[in-house]
């Protein structure tokens, strides 16, 4: 089964800044509460470029993606829930990431290793980036996030200028197509549980 797109992502090697001039306004900033407001909730997962031929090949397995993040300010987590249709099958993950405040990285255990990945955020707060091992240039990558599953020619052009900043190419971008994801019904009944299990314990108390 393909590794699903953060796992994927944070299972590259540690990323190294980039230093370029022009990039400077792509690296990650220290977290603050205000950032885990900020990219708490539904997003989708609408394009990524990897030069790892493996984890190129992954990305391309994903017909459609989108998840919640569910920060906990207090022990610097994140609770990730991930629906993914691959293969003309809905798969869902949860797990938890690890929040470096002061580095901006997000990270994650992997066969026993922590591995990171850089929170890119735009000035607009509909999107964001992870951004990959970025000076390696047999493993950089970046991929693309929006609060919406179609974007704006103008949200889309973040990215591509990212790409291109990074020393990558339009041509190497995967895509996702949100009219084939599969995971509606899933997420509907996950929802509804979830309520269900509020209900029980607002009784409770």
């Amino acid at each position: 089964m393909a590794l699903s797109w953060v796992l994927a992502a944070l299972s590259l090697l540690p990323l190294l800044h980039a230093q370029s001039p022009v990039c400077a306004n792509l690296t990650a900033a220290p977290i603050t509460n205000a950032t885990l407001d900020q990219i708490s909730g539904k997003w989708f997962y609408l394009a990524s470029a990897f030069h790892n031929p493996e984890f190129n090949q992954s990305a391309r397995t994903i017909q459609a993606a989108f998840f919640y993040f569910t920060p906990n300010p207090t022990d610097d987590t994140i609770l990730l829930r991930e629906y993914l249709t691959i293969g003309n099958k809905c798969i869902y993950n949860s797990s938890y990431l690890k929040v470096q405040r002061e580095n901006g990285t997000l990270s994650k255990y992997e066969s026993g290793k922590e591995v990171f990945a850089d929170l890119l955020l735009t000035k607009n707060p509909k999107i964001f980036m992870l951004g990959f091992s970025l000076k390696d240039e047999q493993n950089k990558g970046l991929s693309f996030y929006a609060d919406k599953a179609e974007v704006t020619e103008e949200q889309m052009r973040v990215f591509h200028e990212a790409i291109t900043c990074f020393g990558m190419r339009k041509s190497e971008i995967n895509y996702t197509d949100a009219k084939k994801d599969l995971c509606g019904p899933l997420e509907k009944q996950h929802k509804e549980e979830r309520q269900k299990e509020k209900e029980e314990h607002t009784a409770l108390d």
